[in-house]
């Protein structure tokens, strides 16, 4: 077997007890006789006689087609889900020995935990995409999705790119004017009150090729440098009610040095982050409603700068369905092909 080998097999040659214990040490778990079912990353199952995990191929006898031997890659898999539906549903019933339920090698186990913290969960059948660098969790018509937010005042890609364009912030200085986006309302418009944020961070994107440039105007050395798509280490992130005019909208100054320190700045909304597991993903969390208007996510890069580079949008209950919009995926059990001999 390979590394990642596991077994959950009712077509054994004897009983579980009368297994050697050098066979038991070879398989990454002991066999057994009941039925179960693989958990599939959109959220069907395959109902199983036995299943075998070997590299990136799972193999299983199907319980619907007669036993036929058939194949599904790894990658489609929820292994841990698959396990835990075993444990719950199958072992309390069945051979009644804890130490023989199937169990993931700990290389497995540690890939299928760095999967899921990639595309972590954030509502029922709701996930994150690997690909994406800010969404809000919005809820249109009862359903809940995710809206890409775009980023405004940069020419990189507005899905997936995260871009930096410092501007630093007199702390003594009253609020004015410091960038002013085009139109009068955002393309994207959420449509509740309560909502959540999610910002990549780390560089999981930049290790495989994704990096692209950012603009630092105003740091220290004024220099292009290369940087991963995920926010900055140490980057914080507010929320500011826009001016809205007749042809734009006007973003303005605050006092960075008032944040969490209980002053109240006139249209500024704070957030509390909470990082993901993994580490891949920071949930913001608005520390007050979002009344409808125009908004600004602004992110604050140190103490004294913020990044000119915003996500925009806007808050009207009565707006049309982001096109982009991610819903829940729930679908049926897939299609699987018979493994050819």
């Amino acid at each position: 077997m390979g590394l990642a080998a596991m077994t959950c097999s009712p077509f054994a040659a004897a009983p579980v007890g009368a297994q050697t214990q050098a066979s038991r040490s070879t398989d990454a778990a002991t066999a057994v006789y009941q039925r179960t079912r693989l958990i599939l990353k959109d959220g069907s199952y395959q109902a199983v006689l036995s299943y075998k995990v070997e590299g990136n191929t799972v193999s299983y006898r199907s319980a619907e087609r007669n036993g036929e031997l058939e194949d599904i890659p790894l990658k489609l898999v929820d292994m841990p889900a698959t396990v835990a539906w075993f444990q719950q549903h199958v072992a309390p019933e069945g051979l009644g020995q804890r130490n023989e339920r199937p169990v993931l090698s700990p290389e497995l186990a540690k890939a299928e935990a760095e999967r899921a913290a990639m595309t972590p969960e954030v509502s029922a059948n709701l996930r994150l995409p690997q690909d994406l660098s800010l969404l809000a969790l919005d809820r249109f018509e009862d359903t809940p999705e995710l809206v890409p937010l775009p980023q405004q005042g940069t020419d990189l890609n507005k899905e997936t790119a995260h871009g930096v364009l410092k501007q630093a912030l007199n702390p003594a200085s009253s609020p004015h004017r410091i960038l002013e986006l085009p139109h009068r309302s955002a393309d994207v418009q959420l449509h509740g009150t309560e909502f959540s944020f999610y910002v990549r961070v780390g560089d999981d994107l930049a290790e495989t090729g994704g990096g692209f440039i950012v603009d630092t105007h105003g740091a220290d050395n004024n220099t292009v440098r290369e940087t991963p798509t995920g926010g900055a280490a140490g980057s914080s992130y507010v929320i500011e009610r826009l001016d809205a005019r007749l042809d734009s909208r006007i973003v303005n100054s605050f006092r960075i040095a008032w944040l969490n320190s209980g002053h109240k700045q006139p249209e500024v909304i704070e957030t509390r982050e909470q990082e993901l597991p993994g580490g891949h993903w920071l949930k913001l969390t608005p520390t007050e409603p979002l009344e409808p208007g125009e908004y600004a996510l602004i992110e604050v890069v140190s103490d004294h700068e913020v990044n000119l580079n915003v996500w925009e949008f806007g808050v009207h209950p009565q707006a049309a369905e982001n096109l982009e919009a991610l819903r829940p995926d729930v679908r049926g059990p897939v299609e699987l092909k018979s493994r050819k001999p």
